[in-house]
């Protein structure tokens, strides 16, 4: 089996950074996880966007705050949910002076959707489509598309103006010895609503099924993709 990065870029896959490829490369056979920790120079959040940040406060989806060299953290695990999907965190965490911010997602590759589906938050009641490609400098970039809303029988999907379209691009720097990322959400109808860039180191641990931290995983899983 191959992670799902891999299944969704193909040949692409090794044009990554031999060092992005350890980071995307692994799945829950592996029982490993990538840990991260570093800091983000900038967080930035539009004030028009006060009002729907701080809902998603509640939900662990972005937070109206921002900052500058501020200390993170980033946990990526593999393994496989309740519905046997192939299944990477992303937990961050970010150290505010007053408050520890989460913005917290669940990825699985979906063969329906032949791609990436992205649930953010606690709970997963928010599905993004994700397309992902190979950056020329060996760095991969994930695009947020189409995203839907789950909650028991309800299920929509959001309108593409009142959607916050996320642009994510990692990478390795030789130079620097260091993983770097930027991230920045935008509204078709208000431009930036959110953005964060940084620098981090990452290591490798071991890991199973069975002592996957509780505090990564979801609250509530959602079979619809």
């Amino acid at each position: 089996m191959r992670s799902i990065y891999e299944q969704v870029l193909g040949n692409d896959f090794h044009r990554l950074h031999p060092r992005i490829q350890e980071r995307f490369g692994f799945k829950s056979s592996d029982r490993v996880a990538s840990i991260g920790q570093g800091v983000m120079e900038r967080i930035w959040y539009s004030k028009w966007a006060t009002v729907p940040l701080f809902v998603g406060t509640f939900r662990h989806i972005l937070f109206p705050q921002g900052g500058e060299k501020v200390p993170f953290t980033i946990g990526n695990y593999a393994y496989v949910d309740s519905f046997g999907r192939e299944t990477v965190t992303w937990c961050r965490k970010f150290k505010f002076p007053n408050a520890i911010r989460s913005f917290d997602a669940t990825m699985i590759y979906s063969p329906e959707r032949q791609g990436i589906v992205d649930y953010l938050g606690t709970k997963q009641h928010l599905a993004v489509d994700l397309s992902i490609s190979a950056m020329e400098n060996g760095g991969i970039r994930i695009r947020s598309g189409e995203q839907r809303f789950y909650e028991k029988s309800v299920r929509f999907r959001f309108p593409a103006k009142l959607t916050g379209i996320a642009d994510v691009c990692e990478w390795y720097d030789d130079g620097e010895g260091a993983y770097k990322i930027s991230v920045a959400v935008n509204n078709p109808m208000i431009g930036p609503v959110f953005r964060y860039e940084g620098r981090f180191q990452a290591r490798f641990q071991e890991t199973d099924a069975g002592n996957i931290p509780l505090d990564v995983k979801p609250l509530r899983e959602e079979r619809r993709e």
